[in-house]
């Protein structure tokens, strides 16, 4: 325990939601390092972006909005967008000397003395009056399980592997998953394999005309509620649908984007329905999103029957130390700026110190 670090607030991780948060603590007068960490679990700069497949250039990119503070201007669209974005977020860190520790794995949050949270990392312990949890989801791949699965003679791999198009040259792929990703994968591997078939669970949406400010406050409450309730939350881009432009158009005409249902079972050589279809396949791309990754926040017992945590703005109602950023609504880029201010402003509520212990769920 003396190796144990004091700080007022710990951030965990350094996407959008992280950085916004460990901006508006400086802007409000917390100091790096002596007043709040930020720690992070990637290798470098970038969140989740670092991450994203070449051919995902910044022009393709939707709705990336910039840092509190500092605009994202003049970035060339044809460049990848894990260049574009790492690179501004490494310069949003230096210029407003965030400091930011990585890589830093946190493995466990738990209840410390005198009311304070423990953190335990890689690298250390840190006490902290407040957590503002950041870490998004891109680390929790989410893979349906279908019987036969494990038969499969082909390759599987999930939307957060996807090395580019080419590398699924001369092959017969399968795409599971009826969001942005899925629809983007289709439209660049038809033209390098063999062959591809689209499944979804459900009928895709496709959403017609400019997405204006007040349908996004309706997608972000439908988010917002499920929150609420302690459910798992969906995220805001799967309820807003999939936007209609010319590159989508060309696909449903070129039959690229003809939806089949949700197979049954994997079978040795590809999948199967009931109705005895049979899809003969060498890849299956799970392009079926993430989950929220919060599992280091277990010894706290937020977690609601319903499987989430309930939270109201960005505070967990069982714990009012403990805010979520980048967590359901404020999971957008746009949402997780505004959630970075108010997290800020709830934890300059906080008492300095308490000998109490938090209320229970």
């Amino acid at each position: 325990m003396n190796n144990t670090r004091e700080v007022e607030v710990v951030v965990t991780g350094a996407g959008q939601a992280g950085l916004s948060s460990a901006y508006h603590l400086r802007r409000t007068g917390f100091e790096p390092e002596r007043d709040f960490v930020v720690l992070d679990h990637s290798p470098g700069p970038g969140g989740a972006w670092q991450f994203r497949w070449p051919s995902l250039t910044y022009g393709k990119v939707h709705g990336m909005h910039s840092l509190p503070g500092m605009e994202l201007t003049d970035a060339d669209p044809a460049r990848p967008s894990a260049e574009v974005i790492a690179g501004y977020f490494d310069t949003y860190e230096r210029t407003f000397g965030l400091r930011v520790r990585r890589p830093v794995d946190v493995r466990a949050v738990r209840e410390g003395a005198g009311g304070r949270l423990l953190v335990e990392t890689s690298a250390g312990t840190w006490s902290a009056r407040a957590l503002i949890n950041a870490t998004g989801t891109w680390d929790r791949p989410f893979w349906p399980r279908y019987r036969g699965q494990e038969t499969f003679r082909g390759r599987q791999l999930h939307t957060a592997q996807y090395p580019g198009p080419e590398e699924f040259a001369g092959q017969r792929v399968v795409v599971v998953g009826a969001g942005a990703s899925g629809t983007q994968h289709l439209l660049e591997i038809a033209p390098y394999a063999a062959a591809t078939t689209w499944v979804t669970r459900r009928p895709p949406v496709f959403r017609e005309g400019p997405f204006g400010e007040e349908a996004g406050r309706a997608a972000v409450a439908l988010v917002e509620e499920r929150v609420r309730q302690g459910l798992p939350p969906k995220s805001v881009v799967s309820v807003t649908g999939l936007p209609l432009n010319d590159a989508v158009r060309q696909g449903l005409t070129d039959g690229v984007l003809d939806r089949l249902p949700m197979f049954d079972r994997i079978t040795p050589a590809g999948v199967e329905w009931q109705d005895v279809r049979h899809v003969d396949a060498d890849v299956i791309l799970w392009a079926t999103g993430f989950r929220a990754a919060i599992d280091h926040l277990a010894p706290l017992r937020l977690r609601e029957p319903g499987g989430g945590i309930r939270v109201e703005g960005t505070r967990a109602v069982a714990d009012p130390r403990v805010h979520l950023i980048g967590y359901g609504p404020s999971a957008s880029t746009i949402g997780a700026n505004r959630a970075g201010r108010a997290a800020v402003r709830d934890i300059r509520r906080l008492p300095a110190s308490t000998e109490e212990e938090p209320a229970a769920a």
